[in-house]
C-alpha cells in the first residue's frame, strides 16, 4: 500500500526508513498546518498526496512548500519563562493527577 507520512521530525522520521515523507518544518502537532487554516491544510495535503506520483524513489524526502508565517515560533516552542512557568507547573500537576487516576482504573 502506497504511504506518504506528512510530519516535522525530520530525524526521526528519517530513521525510521519511511517509504515518502513530506517534511514540514512546522511546530510538531501541526504537522498540516496552523490550526482552522483549511486553505494551508489543503495544499499540504495535495502536496504529500501528489508524492504518490512524484516519488520513484525509496526513501525520499521533500520539503514542504509552505512555510508557517513566522520563524519566531522556535524561539517561544517549550520556552520556560518566568510569564509562564507557575501555569506550566499547574498544567503538569494537573496532568500527572489525570494519569494517577487513569491507571487506578480497572480495563
Amino acid at each position: 500500500m502506497p504511504t506518504v507520512v506528512i510530519g516535522s521530525a525530520r530525524d526521526i522520521v528519517e530513521h525510521c526508513a519511511v517509504p515518502r515523507f513530506l517534511f514540514v518544518d512546522f511546530p510538531l502537532g501541526n504537522p498540516c498546518g496552523r490550526p482552522w487554516d483549511a486553505a494551508m491544510q489543503r495544499r499540504i495535503v495535495t502536496q504529500g498526496l501528489g508524492m504518490l506520483e512524484t516519488a520513484t524513489a525509496s526513501g525520499t524526502t521533500v520539503e514542504c512548500t509552505e512555510h508557517w508565517g513566522d520563524d519566531a515560533w522556535r524561539d517561544r516552542y517549550m520556552a520556560v519563562t518566568d510569564e509562564n512557568r507557575a501555569e506550566l507547573a499547574l498544567k503538569g500537576e494537573q496532568l500527572r493527577k489525570d494519569r494517577a487516576i487513569r491507571e487506578r482504573r480497572p480495563d
